[in-house]
């Protein structure tokens, strides 16, 4: 019979499919033609150093963790053996969070702080991991998670003003730019992602938690409801919650993800709690980790029980067994 032995966990990252390349080429290409539009037309508030600085910083940060992750678990760094191309491809989700970690927060003239949450953006990929499907994955969103480090440990910081993705141009151009930015995502996400599940689950009970606030604390469900139009909200919605490395793939629990985000950030937005949206984010992303660890151990203990009961079912089939020709009874037992 068999013996089930304990799962092992591959902590080397996993390979890229094609289909996870194009989906960061193609994010990577729409955020940086963004914040080039943004920083030359719509209105962008940080200094023009500032994305430079996230894209050395990021670049940096993913190139030295991955040589000491290769040299702990003994393998070639991904980014050689392809050239430059290989290279490009290995820095694309550093590229996207270095611009939207900058893009999306405002610390005036503290570049170091930028800096600083950059590399816990890209740092947390390597040490809040959680296994999945036998390699160890990371479960928090890393732009969010560097967002949220920098608005809790440096109180006087803050997001980017949602006006400055419109503030420079006209009424029709800030719906215009909504419209792009929502059939963009919604192709990206639909074709390549796959994150559609996600994103009905977000909307519909961001609704929910609308009404809800509405009936119990009186808030103007009109207003709770507008945030939705703005362009951070369909950034949010199609380009970080949405985000394939840190949320379910299955369509239930893509749907359980997204609904989850929308009643935490209800939560702490009827508590008084500013920024409820990087904070929900945050909050179900770890949730979700505890949740993969509770399930590795618990398959493990499972594994190993199974394991022990295989055991001792074989010693007692071979204590009751008939002795052979010439063997005394008891032989095998002594």
């Amino acid at each position: 019979m068999a013996t089930p032995t304990l799962t092992k966990v591959d902590s080397a990252p996993p390979k890229r499919t094609n289909k996870v390349i194009t989906a960061l080429r193609r994010f990577a290409i729409s955020i940086t033609v963004f914040n080039i539009i943004g920083y030359t037309v719509l209105g962008f508030e940080q200094p023009w150093l500032y994305p430079f600085v996230a894209l050395a910083t990021a670049y940096t940060t993913e190139i030295g963790l991955e040589i000491i992750n290769a040299r702990v678990t003994k393998r070639d760094v991904r980014f050689r053996g392809n050239g430059f191309k290989g290279l490009m491809e290995f820095l694309l989700p550093a590229h996207i969070t270095g611009l939207a970690l900058n893009m999306l927060t405002y610390v005036n003239d503290q570049i170091l702080v930028m800096m600083f949450g950059v590399v816990v953006a890209v740092g947390a990929k390597w040490i809040l991991q959680a296994p999945v499907y036998g390699r160890m994955r990371h479960y928090m969103n890393p732009s969010n998670f560097g967002i949220t480090i920098i608005l809790l440990v440096f109180p006087w910081a803050s997001i980017a003003p949602p006006y400055h993705f419109t503030e420079q141009i006209p009424t029709w151009g800030g719906w215009l730019i909504v419209g792009i930015i929502l059939v963009s995502g919604t192709v990206l996400n639909a074709l390549l992602t796959g994150r559609m599940w996600l994103i009905a689950g977000w909307l519909s009970f961001f609704v929910v938690q609308a009404f809800v606030r509405g009936w119990l604390f009186g808030t103007s469900i009109p207003g709770a409801l507008a945030m939705g139009t703005g362009v951070a909200f369909v950034l949010y919605t199609n380009y970080m919650v949405t985000d394939p490395g840190t949320s379910p793939s299955k369509k239930g629990s893509q749907f359980l993800f997204g609904a989850g985000v929308a009643l935490t950030y209800g939560f702490f937005t009827a508590v008084h709690v500013a920024y409820g949206l990087f904070l929900a984010t945050a909050t179900v992303c770890l949730i979700r980790g505890l949740f993969l660890w509770g399930l590795h151990f618990s398959n493990k203990a499972r594994i190993k029980f199974e394991a022990d009961q295989a055991a001792q079912k074989a010693k007692l089939e071979l204590a009751a067994a008939p002795p052979a020709d010439g063997e005394k009874p008891g032989a095998v037992a002594a």
